[in-house]
């Protein structure tokens, strides 16, 4: 009975030591200095392939050697470092029965190589079936393997100008996709028919560096499994202006969810409680195609990999009201049930997903891994569907309720501790099966 009680009081000991920790350790203040630094107008707006991204990464590799946190093994530094090729349109000539189109009314996909002609002789005419929904004709396109020349009704101006936007921008492609055979989808607005044409497209391909930073707290007992924490920290860059204003700060995309991974490295290294070995990673290129979380996945075993806490716009309350978040892909875990179960007794609680409509399980960076069975689910805040900053030049510091992110980054770092500390092994989700 001695013995008991005396365990009874070291664990009571070892939560209040916890609850001590926790608020000295993850501060309004310190949650406040990374926030504003991250989404800071010198930051840029953190786009891919920009100083201002690599801003941001010498900022967190800073952070994480304060905490004491050691690189990824096999890496000099805390930079994860690899490559893809960026590929830039220089120019484009389409010429339809004699006549030029205009490039406000050319839409062109999967154009990947230096420079690519074809005609009439090598490629085939489609239209868009006008009476059918644009975005559904538009995907299965841009998917097909053949050189085409497709014609767009100009009842599908609106759609084809919001889209062209996204086409329009630099691509970003693996090595294999520039030097091998591509299929080009050249979508033309306006024009009814087309006999004879002429396609012409010129590009600047440069093999370009990307750069997840990462740090570890090895495990002890349990080193060998692994427990990944992460955020993105890339955003869009520069958007057209509003009120003068045209850097995308992405404040709540995602350096809300960057700020809440290394503060959870701070707690967990100072907690020194870590049975598992403890990955914190803030992935690039997200917004281009989650490229970061890819390569990233792929020098994992996914089977050491215990559970992934990826962390998604935690800035705003949810539409759960004050201390809640929801949880991606809640049903295909007992993930969830093993963090509400950590917080039993405080005031705090995690939800399933409310929008799965959105599809956001595989629409964020814990996609990769939880595609090979990991309990990877993304942590998250926001009203996606009505949120009227996403992806805009208005998502800033100002915006944010930073109390919000504060109380969330806490849930987290106390819902996590039977995972970090050996105790829970949640449930795998099902693979997804390949195509």
């Amino acid at each position: 009975m001695k013995k008991f009680f005396l365990l009874a009081m070291a664990g009571f000991a070892c939560s209040q030591l916890q609850a001590q920790n926790i608020d000295k350790i993850i501060t309004r203040e310190y949650t406040d200095h990374l926030i504003k630094t991250l989404s800071a107008d010198d930051m840029q707006g953190r786009a891919t392939f920009t100083p201002g991204i690599d801003k941001a990464a010498t900022f967190i590799e800073s952070e994480f050697k304060k905490i004491g946190l050691q690189p990824l093994p096999g890496e000099k530094t805390f930079r994860q470092t690899f490559y893809k090729y960026k590929i830039s349109r220089l120019s484009t000539s389409v010429k339809v029965d004699g006549k030029d189109i205009p490039a406000e009314n050319l839409l062109i996909s999967g154009a990947n190589a230096a420079a690519i002609k074809f005609d009439q002789s090598t490629a085939t005419v489609a239209k868009l079936d006008p009476e059918k929904p644009f975005v559904a004709q538009l995907r299965a396109f841009v998917e097909s393997k053949q050189n085409q020349l497709i014609l767009v009704d100009s009842k599908f101006a609106d759609l084809f100008a919001r889209y062209k936007g996204y086409f329009d921008r630099p691509a970003t492609i693996d090595e294999k996709d520039v030097s091998g055979p591509s299929a080009v989808q050249v979508f033309v607005l306006g024009t009814p028919a087309a006999t004879n044409y002429e396609v012409a497209i010129s590009n600047k391909v440069d093999k370009m560096p990307l750069f997840n930073v990462a740090g570890v707290i090895p495990g002890k007992s349990k080193a060998k499994e692994i427990v990944v924490f992460s955020g993105h920290y890339d955003h869009l860059g520069f958007l057209k202006p509003v009120d003068g204003d045209s850097i995308a700060n992405g404040a709540d995309d995602d350096a809300s969810g960057t700020t809440a991974m290394i503060a959870l490295a701070k707690y967990y290294k100072a907690l020194k409680n870590n049975q598992r070995t403890l990955i914190f990673v803030a992935f690039t290129a997200e917004e281009i195609g989650g490229f970061g979380a890819k390569y990233f996945s792929e020098k994992l075993n996914p089977e050491e990999v215990v559970a992934m806490f990826n962390i998604e716009m935690i800035g705003k309350d949810s539409k759960f009201g004050k201390n809640t978040a929801f949880i991606t892909g809640y049903e295909r875990s007992d993930f969830g049930k093993i963090l509400q179960k950590n917080l039993k007794g405080t005031e705090f609680t995690f939800h399933p997903d409310p929008y799965p409509e959105q599809n956001l399980f595989y629409r964020s960076d814990n996609a990769t891994l939880a595609a090979l069975g990991v309990p990877a689910h993304t942590i998250s805040t926001d009203k996606i569907d009505i949120d009227k900053l996403y992806h805009s030049v208005k998502d800033e510091y100002s915006s944010l309720d930073v109390e919000n992110i504060l109380s969330t980054i806490k849930a987290i770092a106390k819902s996590a501790i039977t995972i970090v500390d050996g105790t829970d092994t949640p449930t795998r989700i099902p693979k997804l099966e390949k195509k």
